[in-house]
């Protein structure tokens, strides 16, 4: 799924100025109001993105790279001749306070709390460390994504040096910057607080220790440990790194950081960076608040919890473009991020591509496939809903794809999995979905004599009906009999009758576009079995 295309298809540069769709409008915000139309003296227009790697990677983080890249092809597209880049930062310089509840061999990692996460050994025992292992999965699903950018380790830029300048500027600041944090803090915090961190070089740990005097001109700093012992150490080369509020406003410094989002409980941090980074020297970034997701329950999703989906849940049940629908929908609005939201984002986004070749260039611009493609969705034929292919499942019995494509080939001629890739993940998909979620909580029951009635009438009118049998004239059958027996209540109820008997569910897919699919034959033989009496589900 090329997320981001070397090259955007063209765009009128008037219409995109003028989209309501919210990438533009932030892109158009950061050309016109943080940029004043002018490339940055740097050479390029730098998007960033953090990440802290202490909990395993989940979507809400990666939604950042998600939306960040929406925003930054939107720019391409107002801004052609500014070359951009986007970072992608691991703050994995960071020590350590707790053990997740959601890693192996924890009490292992309980020896090294403290520790920066690229110094504490990989409880999975794949990678040469816990950060550098935590690292490797958001790199994994960001290629498999097909992002465009440049990955950044905070151990990295603190051990090689690259943050130096930057480290010494706040030395030489250190009350304005302490000066802005001490406000926010309880009284006991306030005693101790200092911008640095100090790296104990014994024991490895990042110290959270009073600092009694600093030299700007050395470029060092003294700091008094728990055993009392004053120790002097360089602010440089990885000897210390800075409480996070600062080292955000230091890396925005540092890298000329033009455009970053964060969750909307971010906003304090936000602000005092923002002031860090111009007691520093610089303008901070262009920033953007984005709303959290909940989990089923409505809680705030927690990576050291881990309550919320992981990226390869999602990936399991769905494919990866109906996750970049469900980031790029309402970015300040709350939203459940759960297992049942998942049929519906496939389906949406099947929507969105399959009305794209008919829009004009305005109504384009403002539709997410667009921005889930780089401009550049898909074309293809062959497209089924979600629910349809979940409830294909249910009827044919079997989790074999190749019996599913069977019902496929004959509803979209030529349809195969090589001509419809699209299609074909989703069969996959849905087979997973189906036998995880569907399939436990299926529950058939058997038609009452008034719906058997019903029932009967629409296998005459279906038997009827000239071959082949297309979803229009189905669904027409469908509702026409659905009129004739009042008894049974209204449309709606006539639908969950059928749900309920044939699908074993209180809700389904649109009746005569399944029926299309499974075919009037097998349909007839289903209600047959239901005229019989007998247990669907058995």
């Amino acid at each position: 799924m090329p997320m981001m295309s070397p090259v955007l298809p063209p765009v009128d540069r008037e219409t995109a100025l003028s989209s309501t769709a919210w990438p533009f409008q932030e892109a158009r915000a950061l050309l016109e109001k943080r940029l004043k139309g002018t490339l940055p003296a740097k050479g390029y227009v730098l998007f960033e993105t953090g990440y802290g790697p202490s909990g395993l990677p989940h979507i809400g983080t990666f939604g950042e790279v998600v939306r960040t890249t929406m925003v930054r092809n939107a720019f391409r597209v107002l801004a052609p001749d500014m070359p951009t880049r986007l970072f992608c930062f691991s703050d994995d310089m960071d020590g350590l306070r707790k053990v997740p509840d959601n890693i192996p061999n924890k009490e292992m990692v309980a020896t090294h709390l403290g520790k920066p996460l690229t110094r504490i050994p990989d409880p999975f025992g794949t990678h040469e460390s816990f950060g550098h292992h935590n690292n490797a999965r958001l790199r994994a699903f960001l290629d498999e994504f097909g992002f465009e950018y440049e990955f950044q380790s905070a151990s990295d830029w603190y051990e090689s040096g690259r943050f130096d300048p930057a480290l010494l500027r706040v030395l030489a600041c250190f009350e304005a910057v302490r000066d802005v944090v001490l406000p926010t803090l309880g009284e006991e915090r306030r005693a101790t607080y200092a911008p640095f961190l100090p790296v104990c070089p014994e024991t490895g740990q990042v110290l959270q220790v009073p600092v009694i005097e600093t030299n700007a001109a050395a470029g060092t700093l003294v700091y008094e440990r728990p055993d009392g012992k004053k120790v002097e150490t360089p602010v440089t080369g990885g000897a210390c790194k800075l409480q996070w509020k600062a080292d955000w406003g230091m890396r925005w410094f540092a890298l000329g950081v033009d455009y970053e989002m964060s969750g909307k409980d971010l906003i304090p941090s936000v602000q005092l960076s923002s002031r860090i980074c111009r007691i520093l020297g610089a303008e901070p970034p262009q920033t953007l608040s984005y709303e959290l997701f909940l989990d089923g329950e409505g809680q705030k999703i927690s990576k050291s919890k881990g309550n919320g989906l992981a990226v390869e849940e999602w990936l399991r049940y769905a494919n990866p473009e109906s996750l970049a629908l469900f980031m790029f929908q309402k970015p300040k609005t709350a939203k459940r991020l759960h297992f049942d939201v998942i049929p519906r984002a496939v389906d949406e986004y099947m929507a969105y591509v399959e009305a794209f070749p008919g829009q004009d260039e305005k109504a384009r611009l403002a539709n997410p496939a667009w921005h889930i493609h780089a401009g550049c969705p898909p074309e293809e034929k062959a497209r089924l809903s979600f629910s349809i292919l979940l409830n294909l499942v249910s009827v044919c019995h079997s989790e074999d794809p190749a019996v599913l494509w069977h019902y496929i080939g004959r509803y979209a001629p030529g349809a195969t999995p090589e001509t419809a890739p699209t299609l074909s993940v989703l069969v996959e998909r849905a087979i997973a979905y189906y036998r995880d979620f569907v399939l436990p909580t299926k529950r058939y029951r058997l038609a009452t004599e008034p719906e058997k009635a019903a029932l009967a009438d629409l296998r005459a009118v279906l038997a009827g009906l000239p071959r082949p049998v297309d979803a229009g004239p189905a669904q027409d059958a469908v509702y026409e009999v659905g009129k004739r027996h009042p008894d049974l209540g209204d449309l709606k109820a006539w639908f969950q009758v059928l749900y309920q008997v044939l699908l074993g569910q209180d809700q389904g897919p649109r009746m005569g576009t399944f029926i299309a699919l499974y075919g009037v034959d097998e349909t007839l033989a289903l209600l047959d079995r239901a005229l019989a009496g007998e247990d669907l589900g058995a």
